[in-house]
């Protein structure tokens, strides 16, 4: 059952190029199919998340934390009534501007753009969206509805917000997005952090016992350790880190119904004018954010892990530099029918996989650096 707060297809504000609706599926369903066959989408498999796609076949990559966002903000959205297809949509598109090498291909690229207006992943996924996937005739990009690209564009600045008319509106007023979209910006948060967990100890950066240094893991450790005692390391983590990700989405939950009850909006417009009414209880919130201290100490800021990621970075700088010495080294594509100059380089090398980046890169340069 729908609620009356969440986003209903039968009163989208529509698309930018219109379409006929189609016969089967609401427009949020459309929205998320295309989505999955999109390029961008299938890219995913090969972007990092935080250990680059040549460290190993088991951490988790852009396209796994993507499925993951989309699944924890459907169960949560169905409890909830809100939309889960769109839901899902804005899951599985929220991440589809971001470069190779993970936050430092974003910071270089941003480097290289610094001149043309910057760089960021976030309003690079509108761009995907908007004007980047090349499979229909009639216009670029992939024309989804107006929900869905609001839900993609998380963070925007005032100057980019400008040229970017109703989608970027609420940059300028001060307003919010539907609930759907907040709750997938905070599905995203509970996703990472988990599997950033998970993978920081299956890599060997984080020790299991340096867990007890944050409360919000520490208790569902020492939890499963005593009601099983004799259980493996790794299913012990595991099952820790079930019960953190349960009582997070249940959290999530708890203080949303209790906003919605103080508030009651009627509709999504009234949704627009509140405060973020999706989030977590004051106490899991600061528990959250001593979580995101400690992986960003402890594992992003790991040496092994900033060795990589300065590579990465390096990767992304002498790309652009031999793109930008002679264009026709990219696609033709990518440097002709008025897509010239350095946004077009840019364009380019975020919609690289890792992969794909460093054999580039040593085709141009002659060196390996991984």
């Amino acid at each position: 059952m729908l609620a009356p707060y969440a986003c209903d297809p039968a009163r989208s504000r529509g698309r930018r190029h219109p379409e006929p609706d189609a016969p089967t599926r609401n427009a949020f369903q459309r929205d998320r199919d295309r989505i999955v066959h999109s390029t961008a989408f299938r890219r995913l498999v090969y972007k990092t998340q935080v250990f680059l796609n040549h460290e190993g076949d088991l951490f988790r990559t852009r396209l796994t934390h993507s499925l993951e966002v989309a699944q924890l903000g459907r169960s949560i959205a169905r409890v909830l009534g809100l939309h889960e297809d769109l839901v899902e949509a804005i899951a599985l598109a929220h991440d589809l501007g971001h470069t190779p090498f993970g936050h430092a291909g974003q910071d270089a690229l941003n480097e290289c753009m610094r001149e043309d207006g910057g760089f960021e992943h976030n309003l690079q996924s509108l761009r995907v969206i908007d004007e980047l996937e090349e499979r229909y005739p009639g216009f670029d990009g992939l024309n989804l509805s107006f929900e869905t690209r609001e839900g993609v564009l998380k963070h925007c600045s005032r100057a980019n917000a400008q040229r970017l008319g109703e989608v970027g509106r609420r940059f300028l007023d001060g307003t919010r997005p539907s609930l759907e979209a907040q709750l997938c910006n905070l599905a995203d948060e509970i996703a990472y952090n988990a599997h950033d967990i998970d993978d920081g100890v299956r890599s060997g950066l984080l020790r299991f016992e340096q867990l007890d240094e944050v409360p919000l893991v520490a208790r569902y450790r020492h939890a499963v350790l005593r009601e099983h005692p004799d259980l493996p390391a790794k299913r012990v983590l595991a099952e820790a880190i079930r019960r953190m990700l349960s009582d997070q989405v249940y959290d999530v939950i708890d203080a949303t119904r209790a906003a919605l009850a103080i508030h009651r909006p009627k509709d999504v417009d009234e949704v627009r004018a509140l405060p973020v009414l999706v989030s977590f209880s004051a106490a899991m919130r600061a528990q959250s954010d001593e979580l995101k201290r400690f992986l960003r100490a402890n594992l992003y800021r790991h040496p092994q892990v900033v060795e990589t990621t300065e590579r990465g970075k390096q990767v992304v700088r002498e790309l652009f530099a031999a793109y930008e010495q002679d264009p026709r080294e990219m696609p033709a594509d990518h440097w002709r029918d008025g897509r010239k100059g350095r946004r077009a380089i840019a364009d380019y090398i975020a919609g690289m996989t890792d992969r794909f980046a460093i054999r580039e890169h040593e085709r141009l340069t002659g060196r390996r650096l991984f």
